[in-house]
């Protein structure tokens, strides 16, 4: 699948599962359920997935999570706030460039719709 029909069906699982619960739950709650409906789907889904940090020659083992990894081709970053800052989005950015991936979404569950609350944010390799 290439990242664009990735990104179809997580955002139609994105949109069921605003529809059934709605805003205000915990990222968390928001995170398990989507790889529940991504995984019944028949898509690979890793959940916390550690992103090591150099800098110079020093590592760190877990500098990062990323919430969500579907197929290993697309990031997944959820937020259940009143509204996106800008950290949210480079922080998004920074996700994908230490990972070499080219598409991530960053979605946020607490809007009344779920079209203003998807972003696709895109690392121009």
């Amino acid at each position: 699948m290439t990242e664009n029909s990735l990104s179809y069906e997580i955002i139609g699982s994105v949109i069921e599962l605003h529809k059934t619960v709605g805003p205000g739950l915990l990222e968390s709650a928001y995170e398990n359920a989507l790889a529940y409906e991504l995984r019944k789907k028949g898509l690979e889904v890793k959940q916390q997935v550690p992103m090591p940090f150099i800098y110079k020659d020093v590592k760190q083992d877990v500098g990062y999570r990323i919430d969500l990894v579907v197929e290993n081709r697309v990031i997944i970053e959820l937020k259940s706030v009143e509204a996106l800052a800008p950290v949210h989005y480079s922080q998004t950015l920074t996700y994908l460039k230490l990972s070499g991936l080219k598409l991530a979404l960053l979605i946020n569950f607490n809007c009344h719709s779920m079209k203003d609350g998807i972003h696709r944010i895109v690392n121009h390799l």
